[in-house]
């Protein structure tokens, strides 16, 4: 029977962490949201927006090597690592690859790590309406650990993970009851994530340069009447030098004469406008009283649409 892709629970943004014995706490990693789908037969890898990613990594597409079940729907994230933290710039190197070739040379030089912190069905049946322990105990039988495959740990002193988050510049804590149920498609207080910073996909509608070279992006997101309205700049971030120097070239030839910024940029003199295709992924501290971003860094290209890029957008 092949299974049909499904819409994963998330959490809901949270400003304090919940504490008591029937909460625990996971690192939230700075990755790639991925179920995957194995009927017994044949495997398939879904992102978060229902998009198929099993040409990206195959490595993790013989599910009865890591999972031991006839049938399973594992939910999980993919990480990719710079030094020894999460990077999503990395990450996503491999995730938008397409040619088989780059496929196969970015396995061994971009290893991806499958974090796997839930499952949804097992052997023919929905675990969905059993318990968040009772999953994780299920978990702890099925899958098979190795150095790409990892079972996401859970702690039950949620501060102290954040400090140590907090301490190594990563991205936060995943708080979760553990009578909690897998609601598909939901969102709800049940999973609450506490970031470091705020994150979003936006999109590039301009670009400034100093001496020739190009040194900030200039940002925007659609709001509630289509109009795309400015938000901030940003310099290269998290992109090296090499990913910076090919994404100055893939705007060279979006270039346009006239902004389609609905607001004017504050960034505006000498700022050269771009047609608002090229999608980015950029944490921030905060939104100003000008509605622009406080501190924002680069975390990467993203693969999304420009057009979900909105004011709105919970991420």
């Amino acid at each position: 029977m092949e299974l049909k892709p499904v819409v994963p629970f998330e959490p809901v943004r949270t400003e304090t962490l919940p504490a008591g014995p029937e909460w625990i706490a996971q690192v939230k990693w700075d990755g790639v949201r991925i179920l995957t789908y194995y009927d017994g037969d044949m495997t398939r890898l879904i992102n978060r927006k229902g998009n198929e990613r099993s040409k990206q990594y195959p490595e993790f597409m013989n599910v009865s090597s890591y999972c031991r079940a006839d049938s399973v729907i594992l939910d999980g994230e993919m990480i990719a690592l710079a030094g020894d933290k999460p990077s999503f710039h990395e990450v996503m190197r491999r995730d938008s690859l397409r040619r088989e070739a780059e496929i196969r040379f970015a396995v061994k030089q971009i290893p991806a790590i499958y974090m796997i912190f839930d499952v949804l069905y097992h052997n023919g049946e929905w675990v969905t309406g059993r318990s968040l322990a009772d999953r994780q105990e299920l978990l702890q039988e099925i899958v098979i650990p190795s150095g790409t495959i990892q079972l996401v740990p859970s702690y039950t002193d949620g501060e102290l993970l954040f400090a140590v988050m907090k301490e190594r510049g990563w991205e936060g804590v995943v708080s979760k009851r553990l009578d909690s149920t897998y609601a598909l498609g939901g969102k709800d207080g049940r999973w609450q994530k506490l970031k470091l910073g705020y994150d979003l996909y936006a999109v590039i509608g301009g670009v400034t340069y100093r001496d020739g070279v190009m040194n900030a992006l200039l940002l925007g997101l659609y709001d509630e009447n289509g109009q795309f309205v400015y938000i901030g700049h940003t310099g290269s971030g998290k992109l090296n030098q090499p990913a910076w120097r090919s994404l100055a070239e893939q705007i060279s030839i979006l270039t346009v004469k006239e902004r389609f910024f609905h607001n004017i940029p504050q960034r505006i003199k000498g700022a050269v406008w771009t047609r608002p295709l090229l999608t980015v992924k950029v944490q921030f501290m905060e939104w100003t009283p000008g509605g622009t971003m406080r501190h924002p860094v680069l975390q990467g290209m993203a693969d999304v649409p420009p057009e979900s890029c909105t004011v709105t957008q919970g991420i």
